[in-house]
């Protein structure tokens, strides 16, 4: 735990704890709102195929998910972390160029 603590730059394991919980909210909550959104957007695995729709999707939940990430880092009280934590993800997948 203590090498988690460092890496992170957290002090405490409640600190941990909430970032767990958030990362668990977060996956949750983006593939929960994934479907409804596809459905609004009339998107369907018989319209696309499955390849497509499930492209789609993962793409989708993917965006949905940055958003929510940050959103729920900063419901929780740990937004520093998370939006550092968001920042070197983009940066790691060439869309650093976005943050500036």
């Amino acid at each position: 735990m203590n090498k988690l603590k460092e890496r992170w730059g957290v002090e405490s394991n409640w600190q941990i704890a909430v970032i767990f919980i958030v990362f668990a909210v977060t996956g949750s909550t983006a593939s929960y709102i994934g479907k409804p959104i596809l459905k609004y957007l009339n998107i369907t695995p018989e319209g696309l195929g499955g390849f497509g729709y499930w492209a789609i999707r993962i793409i989708l939940l993917f965006i949905v998910y940055q958003f929510l990430l940050v959103f729920f880092g900063w419901l929780f009280g740990q937004h520093k972390f998370f939006w550092n934590f968001e920042k070197k993800m983009l940066r790691r997948l060439g869309l650093g160029k976005f943050l500036k």
